[in-house]
Formats: C-alpha cells, sequence, structure tokens
C-alpha cells in the first residue's frame, strides 16, 4: 500500500477534516478524496463519515487507525536505519518513560558514547503504553518502563529496584500538611498507596506530573515530596534535602523491555549499558574487557 495513503487517513483522523487535512498536506481537497477512495477500495470498507461537523471515522476505520500508525512507524524505523550517520554502524532506537529519564538516560548515554562509539543512537521520551506498542511493532528497539505487563513478543527484565522516599528542605522534618506538601503523581499504583497512607494530602496546594520539575520546584520553593531515592541523593548529601523519618516508602522499579526476535547487535550493548549505569558504574571509567567484547558483537 501506498505510504501517502496511510498518511492521508491519518490526517484525516487527527483534524477530522478532509479540508483542513488538505491545507496541513499542501495538497488539494480533491486529492485528499481521491486517496481516501483508494484506499477504501483496497479494503473494501468505508473509513469515514462526512458530515456538517467534518469527518468522523466508522468501526472500520477505528479498526484500521493502529495498523496506519504502525504502518509510518515502521516505515520511519526502515528509513532511519538505512539513513546511517557516517561513521556508524547501526542506530539503535531507545525509548523511556517520562519519570525515569533523569539522570538514567544521560548516564546511558555517556556510556555508550565511550562503549559502543559504533552506534548511532535516537531517544524518545513517552508514555509506558506507546513506548511498549512501539517497542512490539519495532519502532523501537527497547523501552525503560515503569510496571510494564506481560505481553506476547516481549521480553521483559528488572532493570533498577527504586523506591520512592519522603523528602523535604524543612530543617525539622515532620509529617507535612497539604499547604506543604508537592504531590508528583507516580502513576496509579503510587496514588492508591499514597492515598491509604496519607489522605489528608490528597488535595495538595502544588501537584505536578513529572518527577523533575517537582523536585525543581521543591528546591527553589521549599516544601515536602515524594521522589526517586537515586534522584535526589546527591541533594540529600549536600543537605539541600532531608529524608522525612518515620514515612513509608513505596517501591518504583524500573524494567527494560525488547523484542523477543530483536537484534542482538543492537540490543545487548544497550542492554550492557543500562545494567552498568544501574549498578551506578561511572560512564567515565576505562573500558574494560566487557565493553571491549561489546565493541567486537556491533
Amino acid at each position: 500500500m501506498d505510504l501517502t495513503l496511510a498518511l492521508t487517513f491519518l490526517e484525516i483522523t487527527r483534524t477530522r477534516s478532509f479540508l483542513r487535512a488538505a491545507e496541513q498536506l499542501n495538497i488539494s481537497p480533491t486529492s485528499v478524496s481521491a486517496r481516501m477512495r483508494t484506499l477504501e477500495e483496497l479494503l473494501g470498507r468505508t473509513l469515514f463519515v462526512r458530515n456538517k461537523a467534518g469527518a468522523a471515522l466508522t468501526p472500520a476505520g477505528i479498526q484500521f487507525l493502529p495498523h496506519a500508525t504502525n504502518l509510518l512507524q515502521v516505515w520511519e524505523r526502515a528509513r532511519h536505519q538505512v539513513a546511517v550517520p557516517a561513521g556508524r554502524r547501526a542506530v539503535l532506537s531507545v525509548g523511556c518513560e517520562a519519570s525515569l529519564w533523569d539522570p538514567l538516560l544521560l548516564q546511558w548515554l555517556l556510556w555508550m558514547r565511550s562503549a559502543a562509539p559504533q552506534l548511532a543512537i535516537r531517544t524518545e521520551i513517552g508514555a509506558s503504553a506507546e513506548l511498549l506498542d512501539k517497542t512490539a511493532d519495532g519502532a523501537l528497539d527497547l523501552s525503560v518502563v515503569y510496571a510494564p505487563p506481560q505481553r506476547p513478543g516481549l521480553r521483559i527484565e528488572l532493570l533498577i529496584e527504586e523506591k520512592l522516599v519522603m523528602v523535604t528542605t524543612s530543617k525539622r522534618p515532620k509529617r507535612p500538611k497539604p499547604e506543604g506538601y508537592v504531590y508528583v503523581d507516580w502513576g496509579p499504583d503510587f496514588a492508591a498507596q499514597h492515598g491509604l497512607a496519607f489522605p489528608e494530602l490528597s488535595n495538595a496546594a502544588i501537584q505536578v506530573g513529572l518527577g523533575p520539575l517537582g523536585r525543581e520546584y521543591l528546591l527553589a520553593a521549599g516544601g515536602t515530596g515524594y521522589f526517586r531515592l537515586d534522584v535526589v541523593r546527591s541533594h540529600l548529601e549536600t543537605g539541600d534535602l532531608r529524608r522525612v523519618p518515620g514515612m513509608p516508602e513505596f517501591l518504583y522499579p524500573a524494567y527494560v523491555a525488547y523484542a523477543s526476535d530483536a537484534d542482538v547487535k543492537l540490543v545487548h550493548p544497550a542492554l550492557a549499558g543500562l545494567r552498568q549505569v544501574a549498578t551506578r558504574k561511572s560512564p567515565g571509567e576505562p573500558v574494560g574487557s566487557h565493553e571491549r567484547a561489546i565493541k567486537k558483537l556491533v
């Protein structure tokens, strides 16, 4: 199937309008309609219902939507693999959940720069479900996520047994009050456990959906909140933050997921780097036998 048909279908779905899709694609509305007629003839199904409000997906269109998305993702993946930068042997695509990238992804990139310089690397930050879908479809070589469900075609390995701890800028740490509390959304499991432990903090004055943002706010404005221990460790050592004694800790493990049939020459170096970073191996250490073996592999 012509990829332009899938691209046009997705643009109509996004804009809910043949006319707006034509404007975004810089083609005529007649061309958009012609492409959709061709696509519908190929599939033998009507994909859109057009009315005064625009264009709405039919049940067949809803079924085709994930397949159209996958087609473009696989094509993009293939295009990137072919367009390998000069001096590199292949392209490694890695996704990481937004709550886990800091500092893991930066440390891993530095490690890979030293241990696997033959690989070009592309990274992507996103939601867990989206990253796992792309990994299963081949658009990503691997992804780092929190609490992924088991699914066919994917191998999932524990990477970090991280935990969330309560920290504060106060010199006299104690159980926080809502007005001084920064609630970070660490996902539904954390929300359920947090709600049982601190029902009075469910309506905190400040609520954020990204850990690094909450941490920087806490350091700048003061207050108390739950953060990943590995991320706040340096602030605890300098005294900018303090652990609140007697408060519960919550598990927040990170997992790495990759396709069962993944290219080992790409995945193995990446996994080795993630495991090294997870054990806090310095990215600046001399390249040892393990890294030399990786270089031979890739």
